[in-house]
């Protein structure tokens, strides 16, 4: 089942702990923080026919790193891709973002934050490409670019809606706008998401 619990269950937060140098609880609640945002900037992204387009070719090379059950071996994951995809999603409110989330209270500041955004966007992207293909790596359906990303589009909807229904994604977002972020990530979110329905 699609949800934002199972994408969250993919993360090896212990794995990203030790490679940013920090404790899992500080990991953990920078990839809660992390994670949603990343998600609205590509459901923005998805709302738009080129921009589906462009995220469903990339889905193409990302659909091995989520394997069976359990959580990616970080040791996998390509962080130069990732920087393109932060860099792709985000574009100039990239370092917007990375300040705003790394404000929030125990994300570990802008340094883990702008570390971290690249490990998950591969992630995310694999989590994706399986969701779409049935775990069977073939390229997404072509009417999948059409309208607001089509299955992607609803894909990336439901995971950022259903969480919140367990008060996971919503929350999360709450959390991070009403913290010290002073409204910064609330307006780039809205940026991003100001063209969805």
């Amino acid at each position: 089942m699609t949800s934002f619990d199972d994408l969250l269950s993919q993360v090896p937060i212990a794995q990203i702990a030790d490679q940013l140098g920090v404790d899992q609880a500080t990991a953990s609640t920078a990839v809660q923080a992390a994670l949603p945002t990343l998600l609205g900037g590509l459901q923005a992204n998805a709302a738009q026919p080129q921009g589906a387009a462009s995220l469903l070719g990339a889905l193409d090379n990302h659909g091995g790193l989520v394997e069976g059950d359990g959580a990616v071996d970080l040791r996998q994951v390509d962080v130069g891709d990732g920087e393109k995809i932060v860099d792709n999603v985000f574009g100039d409110e990239k370092n917007t973002v990375i300040s705003a989330l790394g404000a929030g209270g125990g994300t570990g500041g802008n340094d883990l934050i702008g570390k971290l955004l690249p490990i998950l966007a591969p992630i995310v992207l694999a989590y994706l490409a399986k969701q779409l293909t049935g775990g069977g790596g073939a390229a997404p359906a072509p009417q999948q670019t059409q309208s607001s990303g089509g299955g992607l589009g609803d894909l990336l909807g439901g995971l950022l809606g259903g969480s919140s229904n367990t008060g996971g994604l919503g929350g999360m977002i709450g959390d991070a706008l009403s913290k010290n972020a002073g409204g910064a990530l609330g307006s780039v979110l809205g940026g991003l998401l100001g063209g969805k329905r």
